[in-house]
């Protein structure tokens, strides 16, 4: 696992700006989404070229999060990144910023129905959570899938982000959430790059200017203050 090191002064910024440390410590959790990025082969299984393993390690934080969640009337979304009609329509990513030989294999690795595009074997998918692709970085960018019309419909207002990698397709996305109204978290122990540099780095940057950091704890607490909160207003 990551040792996760939030930055002290990141802390401080925050507690000014929001009047504590956790602006989303009371989240109605039949609101709130989990949205889960990229926990498929090419990302975690041995082997494969974008492998990083420490996602095999947050796995049980996932899913303890997801029954959490879904015990409380949430929603979990998991986010298969798939590599079909991108190859003209993101050029510049497979021309500039990949070799030849890395753009083809990475290409057809994550094709819908290759086996870089299922998902890792120990997730605990259930049969109510939502399965979606997306084609770009962020799920929520335009065009890459429909996750924003999928959570507007439910009714959804808050979207908590896990997977991999921490500074590149859930950092995208939950910055494109926090853009698009979403109140917005970064899971830190449910969340993994290739150095806990990098995750730190990505979580510090986020939870100053566009959300919350919860670790897994901390959020399912927020949630359960969140229900609680929701009970007794039901019954006053």
């Amino acid at each position: 696992m990551h040792k996760i090191q939030m930055s002290q002064d990141a802390i401080a910024k925050v507690s000014r700006r929001a009047g504590r440390q956790h602006p989303y410590d009371t989240l109605d959790p039949r609101k709130t989404a989990l949205v889960v990025i990229d926990m498929q082969n090419h990302f975690m299984a041995p082997g494969f070229m974008a492998e990083t393993p420490v996602a095999r390690e947050i796995v049980p934080n996932v899913n303890r999060l997801a029954q959490a969640l879904r015990d409380m009337g949430g929603h979990v979304v998991w986010i298969q990144n798939v590599t079909n009609e991108t190859w003209a329509s993101w050029s510049t990513y497979h021309q500039f910023l990949q070799t030849p030989d890395r753009a083809e294999a990475r290409y057809a690795s994550m094709e819908d129905g290759a086996q870089g595009h299922a998902l890792w074997p120990e997730l605990d998918v259930r049969a109510q959570d939502m399965r979606m692709n997306k084609r770009r970085y962020s799920a929520f960018l335009q065009g890459s899938s429909d996750i924003e019309l999928h959570l507007r419909e439910r009714g959804v207002d808050a979207v908590m982000v896990v997977g991999v990698a921490t500074q590149v397709c859930c950092e995208s996305t939950a910055r494109d959430a926090c853009m698009l109204n979403f109140k917005t978290l970064m899971i830190s122990d449910a969340c993994a790059t290739d150095t806990d540099e990098l995750h730190n780095a990505s979580l510090n940057a986020f939870y100053q200017n566009f959300g919350d950091v919860q670790t897994v704890d901390e959020v399912i607490a927020s949630l359960q203050r969140g229900l609680a909160a929701g009970v007794t207003k039901a019954v006053a």
